[in-house]
């Protein structure tokens, strides 16, 4: 006898429910999250033909505006809260839990030690002033001297994170003296890899790099 077959009837998936789940999502992230701030200076790094990409995470942010002031940072707001936190400690500020907190989704700081609790307990508008009269963040050649404030957060936050990789942002008109205070700084505490920032542009023709990155397009 032969067989009875089955007609087969098309499958309807009601996609309304999941319409509704995908947009309260997006709704909620849009309303949760919070942007990183914008950093308090704008600095134009000079350019270079080096395409080494920069780390992802686990970053301590040193930047050097065109008036050579200084600046720190440090990513992720859990390694901020407990860096601040060693920090107070350390150097006996006495900040409350708003301004640890205000400093864990900050920006960079480029104030004295003797300035940090008046900048984190001001508001925006406040820290914009901060940022445009600043002396920066004192650095010195020699990590011994208690002046030199970048050697203790350098100190302070590879204590908190010691896989923190470094990176030099610095400004194309900054002078070569306060790029040197930095790096001894860095050779102070034993730390002689470090990442420089610069811009990236075309590899002159006739150069060594040239003829070796031709070399390896041609491969």
């Amino acid at each position: 006898m032969p067989k009875v077959k089955i007609p087969r009837k098309s499958t309807t998936v009601d996609m309304t429910a999941m319409c509704d789940v995908a947009f309260l999502l997006l709704t909620f992230f849009m309303l949760a999250t919070k942007f990183k701030p914008d950093e308090p200076v704008t600095v134009r790094t000079p350019s270079s033909i080096s395409e080494i990409p920069l780390p992802d995470t686990s970053i301590m942010l040193i930047t050097v505006d065109p008036k050579g002031r200084i600046f720190f940072s440090i990513d992720n707001k859990n390694k901020r809260l407990a860096l601040i936190d060693y920090v107070d400690e350390y150097k006996k500020l006495g900040l409350t839990a708003a301004e640890k907190s205000a400093f864990a989704i900050g920006s960079s700081v480029g104030v004295p030690f003797n300035q940090l609790k008046s900048y984190l307990n001001a508001d925006p508008e406040q820290q914009k002033e901060f940022n445009n009269s600043s002396p920066g963040i004192p650095a010195d050649t020699s990590v011994e001297n208690e002046n030199n404030e970048l050697a203790a957060w350098i100190r302070s936050a590879r204590n908190t994170n010691p896989y923190l990789r470094i990176c030099i942002k610095a400004d194309g008109a900054a002078t070569y003296p306060e790029i040197k205070k930095i790096i001894s700084t860095l050779e102070g505490w034993k730390i002689f890899k470090f990442n420089l920032i610069t811009g990236l542009k075309a590899v002159p023709p006739g150069t060594a790099a040239f003829d070796l990155q031709q070399g390896g397009a041609k491969h």
